[in-house]
């Protein structure tokens, strides 16, 4: 394979049968995929890059004033080394958003409660926060339909996860920079190290400089920026409802070449944090070809969704995993 398939999602509305079938092979095959036609149009698009640009231009102090280690659930600026992937530091700072909610009462909740929460968002860009918000209802919209066509994909109803996201579906949002590598100061180019995607499915947009790679067949296929498109990938969670029919896969991003910087906006959706993970009734033939989702001892997959947020989490961000969870980090 020289490069990902492109899928249009205005064929799901004229031509379903054949948008299905395409879908089912390319989410067995690769995983990963262009989306064209996908209904968010070009100035609101232009709009998100100019955020994140501003975002990203503020000075550390601006910047800092909405640090992620302010938050216990997870939300705001990250600095380059202060997200990691296996334990290995990123070269990359972000700006997190989840759903805007109040924080929980815990008391005797489980833990991972603690995720529910107001998003940090920074005085210095006033309108920031409606246009973030509202840029992730339109994913949020694309995700919940591509969703119910995975459904038919599997041969079940394409209401099947409506039970799990129906109200408060997880939604994180990523605003990203990728700075320049000088290698003769570095000798790391992890942008974001191999990984696969939490929840059920993650949608990127990328700016025109080049990065990111996914591994098919044991080699790094690059994934150029393509006009017009958006990249979808299937997540774990997915792989767990399908037992193994689908496969999240593995991908990573290398940093941009010195005097280069990348920006980008990664989407990811998944079920409420209360629900648990639906295990599907495959037909014989699609059970036949499910061996199961992908075990890792050191990052297990629980059904469990909040218990899987808040692992990836933790791990993820090691300085607000030991200034506000102490006690479960120790064990």
């Amino acid at each position: 394979m020289h490069e990902l398939p492109t899928l249009s999602l205005a064929e799901l509305y004229s031509n379903r049968d054949q948008f299905i079938y395409s879908l089912s092979r390319v989410a067995r095959e690769v995983g990963f995929f262009y989306l064209s036609d996908f209904g968010i149009n070009n100035e609101k698009i232009n709009h998100i890059h100019h955020i994140a640009t501003d975002f990203f231009t503020l000075s550390s102090e601006e910047k800092n004033k909405v640090s992620m280690i302010n938050s216990p659930h997870f939300r705001g600026f990250s600095g380059i080394g202060e997200e990691k992937t296996k334990g290995s530091i990123d070269i990359r700072e972000q700006f997190d958003v989840m759903n805007e909610e109040p924080a929980r009462q815990l008391e005797d909740s489980p833990l991972w409660m603690n995720i529910y929460g107001p998003n940090q968002w920074p005085a210095s860009i006033p309108h920031m926060r409606e246009l973030i918000l509202d840029f992730m209802n339109d994913l949020s919209f694309i995700a919940q339909e591509l969703l119910s066509a995975f459904a038919l994909a599997l041969e079940q109803d394409p209401d099947v996860f409506n039970h799990s996201i129906m109200g408060n579906p997880y939604q994180h949002l990523k605003l990203i920079r990728y700075p320049n590598v000088d290698l003769a100061q570095s000798s790391s180019r992890q942008g974001v190290g191999a990984h696969k995607d939490p929840g059920y499915l993650t949608l990127l947009l990328q700016d025109k400089v080049s990065g990111l790679e996914v591994l098919i067949n044991d080699k790094w296929l690059a994934v150029p920026p393509k006009k017009d498109t958006l990249i979808v990938n299937i997540g774990e969670l997915l792989e767990l409802a399908s037992d193994g029919y689908l496969k999240a896969t593995e991908h990573r991003v290398v940093s941009p070449n010195h005097g280069q910087e990348r920006f980008s906006i990664a989407y990811f959706m998944g079920p409420r944090l209360e629900s648990r993970v639906p295990k599907l009734l495959l037909p014989e033939k699609l059970k036949n070809q499910a061996l199961g989702p992908t075990s890792d001892p050191n990052n297990p997959l629980f059904y469990q969704v909040g218990d899987n947020v808040l692992k990836g989490r933790l791990r993820s961000h090691p300085e607000v995993a030991n200034k506000y969870y102490k006690t479960i980090v120790k064990n």
